[in-house]
């Protein structure tokens, strides 16, 4: 699967899916200004663009992006910005609208380019790229390409400061790698569709309880489904997600005799990481030591 993918990717992204056009004047002293629609993104901005660029995150700590509500000064950044970064498909409806409606400058859709993944209970497509750290590595490859064509002047940083993470990311994937190879269950149950890039990029197999939206009511059928798949292989825990209610997971890992454990869809970080410096990296590391212990790696 994950050579498919890989194949899928290479193919797709040989020309820079990028829009607008760059002003050719001097941009002596300034930076390149950027608008990331969630943390993810803002995350590859913030470490490609370094002293280079300035990265406003439309998505608060603590707030689940799906829900964002644009404020006039949002609107006004995206208008101005020279690059922006936001995740097509529907995850974000109103900054999309937004984009196609004021954004002048270059814009840059996390999902052109990456493999398509089907949603496992047939919703759309999963846009949750972002869980798999080699197509991170790519997408900071189009950031710095696009933060070159703003400022020419500043292309050789951009360009160091994307190999350097993409570096940081290819160690992370060997860590997983090495991590989930061999684990009692490869079952990972969770509460909303979003860890299918990271399942497919390790050999897991997500089972998702309500689908691509965490606001989805899920169907009690779903859920004696789940708890009888559970019993026949293997699995013990039940994954749950910071930002969203825990509620019917729990309910769930009750029926079904499971524990649960907290994954991070790093959607956007909490408050609480946040103020503590933790990143995508960390918070990724973090997700697979939750894995190891709830999958019975060893």
């Amino acid at each position: 699967m994950r050579a498919i993918l890989t194949l899928t990717l290479i193919l797709s992204v040989s020309v820079p899916a990028c829009t607008g056009d760059a002003a050719s004047v001097d941009r002596s002293g300034e930076t390149v200004s950027v608008v990331a629609s969630f943390y993810p993104l803002a995350f590859v901005a913030e470490r490609v663009g370094g002293d280079g660029a300035t990265v406003t995150n439309l998505t608060p700590p603590g707030v689940e992006p799906h829900d964002l509500e644009l404020t006039p000064d949002d609107l006004e950044a995206i208008a101005t910005a020279d690059v922006i970064i936001d995740v097509g498909g529907g995850f974000q409806p109103a900054v999309e609208e937004a984009v196609a409606a004021e954004a002048s400058g270059i814009t840059i859709d996390a999902l052109e380019g990456a493999p398509v993944l089907p949603d496992e209970q047939g919703a759309g497509a999963d846009p949750h790229v972002w869980l798999d750290p080699t197509l991170v590595a790519t997408l900071a490859d189009r950031v710095a390409e696009a933060f070159a064509e703003a400022d020419p002047s500043g292309a050789a940083g951009f360009a160091d400061r994307a190999a350097t993470l993409r570096a940081d990311l290819e160690t992370l994937d060997r860590e997983f790698n090495d991590g989930l190879a061999s684990c009692r269950s490869r079952v990972l149950i969770t509460n909303h569709a979003a860890f299918g890039y990271l399942a497919a990029a390790y050999d897991l197999d997500q089972r998702s309880i309500s689908g691509l939206s965490p606001e989805a009511e899920p169907d009690p059928g779903r859920i004696a489904e789940l708890a009888a798949e559970a019993g026949g292989e293997g699995v013990t825990t039940v994954f749950t997600e910071e930002l969203v209610s825990a509620e019917v997971a729990e309910t769930l890992a009750s029926e079904a005799g499971l524990t649960t454990a907290v994954l991070s869809p790093l959607e956007g970080l909490t408050e609480e990481r946040a103020a503590a410096g933790e990143d995508y990296l960390s918070v990724m590391r973090d997700n697979l030591e939750v894995m190891l212990d709830g999958l019975g790696c060893t």
